[in-house]
């Protein structure tokens, strides 16, 4: 694949019914980029792909490297993450990063965006799930169970997308991001963060959006996929 195309398996809709059991090697999903978000089967644990390795960020805060060949995914993001613009700036919180990338791409409001910081941060808070306690749990009621950690005055790295409005169900509209550790041992879904001074932003533009749906699964099959915005927007913001 080339350069900033996004590639996506499955859909969060899928997720936020409960259609987890099932889906490729992690190591399959790495063919198409070294850099995203996803989840891992039965949504146990928030997934970061970083300059192509991918770790697993459990529910207690703790970070695991993963072997791709091991592990499979029911819901994936990546790209193959080459920067078109980058800043050097301090950001105070989701809004501040939010302003950044806006005025970095101002004519981007209905394209994706690929987002990478690296830098010192005054505090990060993240939230993990800790995955299905049943099949076909829903995303909701999965994440009501989550664990919630802040980490302050920690190096590391963000990373994530932000998708276009029109794409909600299919991905998060919006700022979707994944921090972990320069030590790689804490991370999680971000919540909110500040930065202790300036930090390094990296972004790019994506134009072009491939999406593979799940075969042969019966749960995403029978899945009724329909848009619950509300509880995308509380299980994700």
């Amino acid at each position: 694949m080339a350069y900033n195309e996004m590639f996506q398996y499955s859909i969060i809709s899928a997720l936020m019914d409960g259609v987890a059991s099932h889906g490729p090697p992690v190591a399959r999903i790495l063919e198409h980029g070294d850099h995203g978000l996803g989840t891992f089967q039965n949504m146990n644990g928030e997934m970061i792909v970083l300059d192509g390795q991918v770790y697993q960020m459990k529910a207690d805060g703790s970070v695991v490297h993963i072997k791709p060949t091991d592990t499979i995914t029911p819901f994936a993001t990546v790209t193959r993450f080459k920067p078109t613009e980058q800043r050097r700036a301090t950001v105070v919180g989701k809004a501040g990063l939010e302003a950044l990338l806006t005025g970095l791409f101002p004519n981007a409001k209905n394209h994706f965006l690929a987002v990478r910081m690296d830098g010192v941060f005054r505090k990060v808070n993240v939230r993990t799930a800790g995955g299905q306690t049943k099949p076909r749990e829903g995303m909701v009621d999965v994440c009501a169970r989550q664990t919630v950690h802040t980490f302050a005055g920690v190096k590391g790295t963000i990373v994530g997308f932000r998708c276009p409005q029109y794409v909600m169900g299919i991905n998060v509209a919006g700022d979707h991001f994944h921090f972990i550790a320069e030590d790689r041992q804490r991370g999680g879904h971000i919540l909110e963060f500040e930065t202790e001074g300036d930090v390094d932003i990296t972004a790019a533009q994506m134009s072009n959006f491939h999406l593979e749906l799940p075969t042969e699964d019966d749960e995403f099959n029978d899945a009724e996929l329909k848009l619950q915005a509300q509880g995308i927007k509380a299980v994700e913001g």
